[in-house]
């Protein structure tokens, strides 16, 4: 969303990790974690180290949630919200929206509305999104983002995403995920087109749910 631009979770939420059978009672949860660089969508968003944290609450259908990150400028801090189901077929989705606001002078705010949809190892997202005064001109950008996600039982995954409208660019990721002693542990290689960041990028990343 941003040439130097910006996206939920992650990690903007609303990715395929949403897509789950609704929780038989309302939840808390919580996440910390630490990455070696802070990476969304193909999009470098700090040359450096960057933590980040998060709660979440799960409703039946219903989840709600908000999560920060420092990106060296200030803060992200998005907030989101979905309605999620699945099928006994297995088939998932899920509707919702996501803000993404920034402290500092990182950057402006991006505003989007999230679906998903998923079964077994695949997963699709297509999120329509406004990035305020995006344009050289002062006014709003438009763009729709779409992504593709496989995602073994091993722990691999492989993702491509690209943005449409006022913003373009794409972007391959592939990574390998595990736990260890309680704690999330990956890594992933992100490969930027030109429109993005035109870069190849080697992530680390360690994180804990409560």
């Amino acid at each position: 969303m941003r040439n130097n631009m910006k996206k939920t979770i992650l990690a903007s939420l609303l990715t395929a990790s949403t897509l789950v059978s609704a929780a038989a009672q309302a939840e808390w949860s919580s996440n910390a974690g630490f990455v070696s660089q802070y990476h969304f969508r193909g999009i470098q968003q700090t040359a450096g180290a960057s933590a980040s944290g998060g709660f979440d609450y799960e409703s039946g259908s219903f989840s709600f949630g908000t999560w920060a990150a420092d990106v060296q400028d200030g803060l992200e801090i998005d907030l989101y919200g979905a309605y999620s189901m699945e099928t006994e077929s297995g088939f998932g989705f899920s509707i919702g929206a996501t803000t993404y606001q920034y402290t500092g002078d990182f950057d402006t705010s991006y505003n989007e509305v999230n679906l998903n949809a998923g079964k077994g190892a695949f997963s699709a997202e297509i999120s329509v999104g406004s990035w305020e005064e995006g344009m050289a001109d002062g006014s709003d950008a438009s763009y729709t983002f779409l992504a593709g996600t496989y995602s073994a039982d091993s722990g691999l995954y492989g993702t491509v995403g690209a943005f449409t409208g006022d913003i373009e660019g794409s972007y391959v990721e592939a990574g390998y995920g595990t736990t260890v002693a309680d704690l999330d542990i990956g890594v992933s290689l992100i490969i930027s087109g030109s429109d993005l960041s035109d870069d190849e990028a080697l992530v680390f990343s360690i994180g804990k749910s409560f």
